[in-house]
């Protein structure tokens, strides 16, 4: 096992507590921070690429037939595997906003397809649910099971604000522990059932939920009513049968007693790695744990830790998710120290033995991978601004590249259209650049002019635009002229037929 330190490249601020790590058709992404906007769906879902010891996010396209799904923080996140009868995706229910509001809807996520140079496109559609309905909360899971050839999703824990007649102007923003009910959701049909069991008794949050075939363990979490971590292991078993599904609990023994902590897969069995997380307020857990999954149970066994560094060791908080195969992404705060200018120090976690994770499949977790450090910052809502795909993305595109991967595009962002002279007048110095538009953030807001063998990009201010207008462009997949090819007069009306 291997502790690396990592440096994040011009992304620090956007790993922060409450983000979550996906696995999806072998890309790792990061969800739940800043947005870089798109014509249709403006989001905070990035890939992250581990290169030496750099850390660097791509912003990830969505179809045009997407959702918008809004950065939520410590929502539950629950892994689809193809032979669930599913596409290959995730599923995301609850979380709060960067406004912190707490959100009860419940998206899912999958691949759309994959464009030149192996870019990722995702899909994002919101389920609509009926029935008994999960309100809205935050650090719960979501975990699939399956039984009878049938399978079914289920939702459990969280946290969310005092019902609004008992809140008052002191408790507005104060937060309770959400009813320990288990709700059973069919995707087929968006029937939702709740479920109440006296072996949970106690509401739970940022807890632990492993999944094999018709069981769910919970394990651990953390509970407000007694502010606590009871050191408590549930196996829920779930019999779907025709007409209505029987749920039976089982309180086991454990003496882990732990949240907000980190799973990582480590091969195709239901195998498990638990890092991270906290024993109390104030005390992590610096151990780990290797869990197994199997006929007879659940087995539990501890695992030597990696050698933690001062940093690790020292800091209050820490937060991160799985990256797959074994390991794991951990962000520790600097803490006050001023001559450093990011706000996290990152590492990569590893637990594979050389040789290991060559033929190992994708982690499948679906546990809650975040953290219960509630005074994070809130997020200002997306950003930055970036219209369309990139000219190498376009199916029209002439680079010659086709479907290869380059590498060294992507590594240069000076090829993608970013920091090029966009016309014979163009005002933007890459060097000088200062936001002009209010939803700018780290480069100038562009759109691709139609005219010209594939189109070619352009900046909006030397396009004359004014910013109610950017935005307007930016609402569909039209065809905008630059002002060189005869562009839209600016001060003129949009009028339906003039893209």
């Amino acid at each position: 096992m291997t502790l690396q330190p990592l440096t994040p490249v011009n992304c620090a601020g956007l790993l922060q507590p409450g983000c979550s790590l996906l696995q999806l058709d072998g890309e790792v992404l990061l969800f739940g921070q800043k947005g870089w906007p798109k014509r249709t769906c403006p989001t905070g879902v990035f890939g992250v690429r581990l290169k030496q010891d750099d850390l660097k996010l791509r912003a990830i396209c969505f179809s045009s037939d997407s959702c918008y799904i809004p950065p939520l923080r410590c929502p539950a996140v629950g892994r689809l595997d193809p032979y669930d009868g599913y596409a290959e995706g995730y599923l995301i229910h609850g979380g709060r906003t960067p406004n912190n509001e707490i959100s009860s809807s419940l998206y899912m996520l999958t691949l759309d397809s994959r464009g030149c140079n192996r870019k990722v496109t995702l899909r994002c559609q919101e389920k609509e649910l009926v029935g008994e309905l999960p309100g809205a909360r935050y650090g719960h899971t979501l975990s699939m099971v399956r039984s009878r050839g049938k399978s079914a999703c289920v939702l459990f824990g969280g946290r969310s604000y005092m019902p609004s007649g008992e809140r008052t102007t002191e408790s507005w923003n104060s937060v309770v522990d959400c009813p320990p009910q288990v709700f059973l959701i069919d995707l087929e049909f968006g029937c939702c059932s709740a479920h109440t069991l006296p072996e949970l008794s106690d509401g739970q949050s940022f807890h632990l939920a492993l999944a094999r075939e018709d069981c769910v363990y919970f394990l651990g979490g953390h509970s407000l009513a007694s502010d606590s971590r009871p050191p408590q292991l549930f196996r829920l078993r779930v019999e779907l049968l025709q007409g209505s599904p029987m749920l039976s609990c089982e309180a086991l023994y454990t003496t882990m007693s732990i949240s907000s902590a980190i799973v990582s897969r480590t091969g195709p069995a239901h195998r498990y790695i638990i890092l991270g997380g906290y024993q109390s307020d104030s005390v992590k857990r610096m151990g780990c744990s290797s869990v197994v999954l199997d006929e007879k149970g659940i087995h539990i066994e501890p695992l030597e830790p990696p050698n933690w560094t001062a940093d690790i060791r020292q800091s209050r908080t820490w937060f991160g998710g799985s990256l797959g195969e074994g390991t794991a992404l951990i962000g520790v705060p600097t803490e006050g120290r001023s001559a450093q200018t990011d706000v996290h120090y990152f590492y990569q976690v590893s637990f594979k033995k050389e040789g290991e994770g060559e033929e190992v499949e994708a982690t499948q977790g679906c546990s809650q991978e975040s953290t219960d450090y509630e005074d994070s910052t809130p997020l200002e809502d997306s950003e930055e601004l970036y219209f369309g795909r990139e000219p190498h993305e376009l199916e029209d595109s002439s680079d010659g590249e086709g479907d290869t991967y380059n590498e060294e595009d992507e590594e240069d962002e000076s090829q993608t259209g970013y920091w090029i002279k966009c016309c014979l007048g163009c005002q933007v110095d890459p060097n000088t650049w200062e936001p002009y538009y209010s939803t700018e953030l780290h480069r100038p807001a562009m759109i691709l002019c139609s005219r010209g063998e594939g189109g070619h990009w352009v900046h909006a201010q030397c396009m004359e635009l004014s910013e109610t207008l950017l935005m307007k462009l930016s609402q569909g997949n039209r065809k905008y002229f630059c002002l060189e090819h005869g562009g839209l007069d600016p001060t003129s009306s949009l009028p339906a037929n003039t893209f």
